[in-house]
């Protein structure tokens, strides 16, 4: 791969899992009119990103990515966006407890509007159409109209994204993440729930801890992280056309940011080491993230290591594995190993969802809650008998109240699915399951902090 590298340098390579536009003339036009607008996000909030996804990478913290499978326009109201932002500072809160290390929030917001498909069309009774691919591009609508690809549909992705990208600020910096706060971070569907109970506990400690610090003369004004926090956004870099138009010239560094939001990925479908995906995203200096599945040659990883985080740079490259329950502890020790081998520093993480997805019984695309947990604690596992760091989550989930996951706690039973299921694409937990599960992990981070901190010991002695 030579190493000449241009924003639209990208479009001399083979690309995957973009629609076929019917009027480029149009396409043309928007993409220009992209390219003026502001940037969504800013070149030094990315390189804080990738310093903090350093300290990830050195096992000093641990991240927590979550958020919408696919952003609707539909669903676009600033209550859902607020309660996603709950569920994710109530579970940063009992990871926080659990692993004893700063907790690095990124959403799957303001921006996860593309949806990679298995299959370019779609047949319904007898009838061929376009696949759905996210609200960015077409709409969910089964009719002629509805699925052809559309280019405003871009700049209607942008504003959205604006307008949430300003609420998540308002909420991160303007007061709502306060600590003291903690206990109005519950939501009403929660708070009679087995995790609710427990939450309420954690936060009645915290509140304890706060009342000690301020007698101690400790409080927020004089320390901002107790009322602010940092928040990040992210989405899967598919239509690399978006991406091209937000992509600039940082005035500091000379170095070029893709500003439609601070963490970009790949996905398992477009990690092509000659393809336009890998090209495009080798070349942003943002923290930038990679899936991997079971099929991913672990030779073939590490040159796509190479190319992508060539200096070997903490917090550039995270390493998403989407195995699957019943494969993580087989192909996840490999790429690992090879990861080892070639020295490569790297952030690991966790999508239990992806490789987890059935179809019930009452037709509905579903994610038992059980093995989404069982590849967590297999990732978890894998990573404690190959000495390496499990460094972090990544979930979709929402603040609704949706009955999409099958199990957990309050016990989703496929015949309930229909109840509230309102995804836009793959099934979603819901913040009790979300909380759930944050718990679990906390316990998870627990035992392996301990045994760490056992083994520093036991070396020291």
């Amino acid at each position: 791969m030579v190493n000449k590298w241009a924003p639209d340098s990208w479009r001399g390579k083979e690309v995957r899992q973009v629609p076929t536009y019917s009027d480029p003339v149009e396409l043309a036009a928007v993409e220009r009119s992209l390219a003026e607008v502001p940037p969504l996000v800013f070149a030094g909030e990315a390189r804080r990103l990738k310093q903090q996804l350093g300290g990830v990478a050195e096992g000093k913290a641990f991240l927590l990515q979550g958020g919408d499978c696919a952003e609707s326009f539909a669903e676009f109201r600033a209550d859902n966006i607020r309660d996603t932002f709950k569920v994710m500072l109530q579970m940063a809160v009992v990871l926080t407890f659990g692993a004893g290390c700063p907790v690095v929030k990124l959403g799957r917001m303001a921006g996860q509007f593309a949806k990679p498909r298995s299959a370019p069309t779609e047949v319904q009774d007898g009838v061929e159409l376009p696949s759905y691919r996210g609200d960015i591009v077409n709409g969910i609508e089964f009719d002629a109209a509805a699925r052809r690809p559309d280019p405003q549909r871009l700049m209607r992705a942008y504003n959205q994204a604006a307008a949430t990208l300003n609420l998540l600020r308002a909420f991160a910096q303007g007061g709502f993440a306060d600590l003291h706060k903690v206990h109005q971070w519950n939501l009403q569907f929660v708070a009679d729930s087995p995790q609710g109970k427990r939450y309420m506990e954690l936060a009645d400690r915290i509140d304890e801890t706060l009342d000690f610090m301020k007698a101690c003369g400790i409080t927020p004004d004089d320390v901002s992280k107790l009322r602010e926090t940092d928040f990040y956004t992210s989405h899967e870099a598919l239509l690399l056309n978006y991406e091209q138009a937000l992509t600039r010239v940082d005035s500091l560094s000379g170095q070029w940011y893709d500003c439609s939001a601070h963490f970009l990925w790949i996905g398992d479908r477009t990690r092509q080491l000659d393809g336009a995906h890998i090209e495009f995203l080798r070349g942003v200096q943002n923290p930038i993230g990679m899936k991997c599945g079971p099929s991913l040659d672990p030779d073939e990883l590490v040159r796509l290591i190479e190319v992508l985080n060539p200096e070997n740079e903490p917090g550039r490259l995270t390493l998403i594995a989407r195995m699957g329950a019943e494969k993580v502890e087989a192909s996840l020790p490999p790429l690992v190993r090879a990861v080892q081998r070639a020295g490569r520093k790297v952030v690991w993480a966790c999508d239990p969802m992806h490789g987890n997805t059935i179809k019930s019984t009452t037709g509905f695309k579903t994610r038992p809650f059980d093995r989404i947990l069982a590849e967590v604690r297999g990732f978890f596992a894998v990573h404690r008998a190959e000495g390496s760091y499990a460094g972090g989550v990544h979930f979709e989930m929402t603040g609704q109240n949706v009955t999409e996951c099958i199990g957990g706690a309050r016990a989703i039973s496929e015949a309930s699915l229909g109840d509230r299921y309102h995804t836009h694409c793959d099934p979603r937990l819901n913040a009790d399951q979300a909380l759930e599960l944050a718990f679990l992990i906390a316990e998870q981070l627990k035992t392996e902090r301990v045994a760490r901190n056992n083994g520093r010991v036991a070396a020291a002695s």
